[in-house]
C-alpha cells in the first residue's frame, strides 16, 4: 500500500537528513546496566516493543572483546583464548561493493577503546575525527568477517509505487564523484557539512568502509538509476546510543536525495518506508528502525512521519538538536 503523503509533500524528501558527526566510534561504555528488553531478560516478554527504557547494554560479545583487548595489551591472551572469547563467527561478508578497491572488506574500527565522556567529541581539537569526516584508523574491534548488519549488499531489490529500488554498497572508485557533487548542493551542505573538495566526502566514506561494518554507506538505485545516498548503521553501537534508551540491534537510517529533479515528489517518504521495511524483513533481530534528523529540517521530519515513523523525543546531540524518530516492528502495520 503506498505510504501516506506528508502534508508538506516532504518538500525536500529528507534530502538533507544530516549525518551523526560522531559516527563510527564505539557505543556506550562497558559496564552499562543490563537492558530489561535484551533477549533472554525475565521481563522482556512483558514489555511492548514500542516502550522506551533508560537502561543501556552492549552485546556480550563486545563486552568480552573489550576485556580481551585489555588482556592482549598485557600479553596474557593466546590465540586459543581469543577464539574462545569471541565465540562463533558469522559467515564472511566481504563483497566487492564494500571496499574502495573492489577487494575484501577490512574489518577495522577507528578507535577500539570504549567511549569515554572525558574524550573530545569528533570534530573538536584533540579528537580522532576532523569536521570533514576523516579519522584515525586503529585495531579491529570485531572479528574479521563478522557482519553487524546482516549483509546489506545482499538485500536485493524491493518493489515500490515509484519503481524498483535497490541499495548498493558504495565503492569509492565508482561513486565518489557523484556523492561529492550531491554533498556540494547548498540544500544538502547546510545539514551534512561535507561540501568542498572530494576529499571531504572521501574521508567521511572511508571512515565507514574501513571500519568494522557498523555503518554501511549505500547508493539508492531507482529503476537502475543512482538517485540517493544512504547510511544504514547499528544505532546501538553508535555514539547516538549515549543520547537515547538504546536497545540491542537498533538500526539507524541517514538519507540524502540527490538531484533537484528527484525532490518534492514524495520520493523520500516512499523510499524511507521501503528501506525501513527492508531492514525489518532482513534483520529479524532488529525490533526498531531509528533516525535523528535535524529538528530544523521540517521536510525531513515530515517524510519520516509519512513513512510510518513516530516522533519519540527531542535529543541534544553534539552538533545539533535532533528529532528522534522510531519505527517499531510491533506498530509496523498500523502506521
Amino acid at each position: 500500500m503506498p505510504p501516506p503523503d506528508a502534508s508538506t509533500d516532504a518538500a525536500a524528501d529528507a534530502d538533507t537528513t544530516p549525518h551523526a558527526r560522531t559516527r563510527g566510534e564505539p557505543g556506550p561504555a562497558a559496564g552499562s546496566p543490563r537492558c530489561p528488553d535484551s533477549p533472554g531478560s525475565p521481563d522482556s516478554a512483558d514489555r511492548a516493543d514500542s516502550a522506551d527504557t533508560l537502561d543501556l547494554r552492549l552485546p556480550d560479545e563486545l563486552l568480552a572483546l573489550f576485556a580481551r583487548n585489555a588482556a592482549e595489551a598485557a600479553g596474557t591472551v593466546d590465540a586459543a583464548g581469543a577464539a574462545q572469547v569471541v565465540g562463533a563467527r558469522y559467515a564472511a561478508s566481504a563483497t566487492e561493493h564494500s571496499e574502495p578497491s573492489g577487494g575484501e572488506h577490512r574489518a577495522r574500527q577507528a578507535d577500539d577503546r570504549p567511549p569515554d565522556d572525558s574524550q573530545p567529541a569528533d570534530g573538536e581539537p584533540g579528537s580522532g575525527k576532523s569536521a570533514g569526516g576523516e579519522r584515525r584508523l586503529g585495531r579491529p574491534l570485531t572479528p574479521t568477517g563478522e557482519d553487524l548488519l546482516d549483509r546489506v549488499g545482499d538485500w536485493g531489490q524491493t518493489a515500490t509505487v515509484v519503481g524498483a529500488f535497490h541499495l548498493i554498497p558504495v565503492r569509492l572508485d565508482r561513486d565518489l564523484p557523484l556523492i561529492s557533487r550531491w554533498m556540494n548542493d547548498p540544500a544538502v551542505a547546510a545539514f551534512w557539512e561535507l561540501s568542498g573538495p572530494d576529499t571531504a566526502t572521501e574521508g567521511h566514506l572511508r571512515a565507514q568502509l574501513a571500519g568494522d561494518g557498523r555503518s554501511v554507506p549505500c547508493l539508492g538505485m531507482l529503476d537502475g538509476t543512482p538517485m540517493s545516498y544512504w547510511e544504514i548503521y547499528r544505532a546501538d553501537l553508535d555514539p547516538l546510543a549515549r543520547h537515547y534508551p538504546a536497545r540491542l540491534h537498533d538500526t539507524g537510517i541517514h538519507l540524502l536525495i540527490g538531484g533537484v529533479a528527484h525532490r518534492g515528489r514524495g520520493l523520500g517518504t516512499t523510499l524511507l518506508r521501503a528501506v525501513s521495511d527492508l531492514i525489518l524483513d532482513r534483520r529479524p533481530s532488529c525490533a526498531r528502525v531509528v533516525a535523528e534528523p535535524d529538528l530544523r529540517n521540517t521536510p525531513s521530519v515530515s517524510a519520516f512521519l509519512g513513512a510510518g515513523f513516530r516522533f519519540s523525543a527531542e535529543v541534544d546531540l553534539p552538533d545539533k538538536k535532533a528529532a528522534f524518530m522510531v519505527r517499531d516492528r510491533a506498530l509496523r502495520g498500523l502506521l
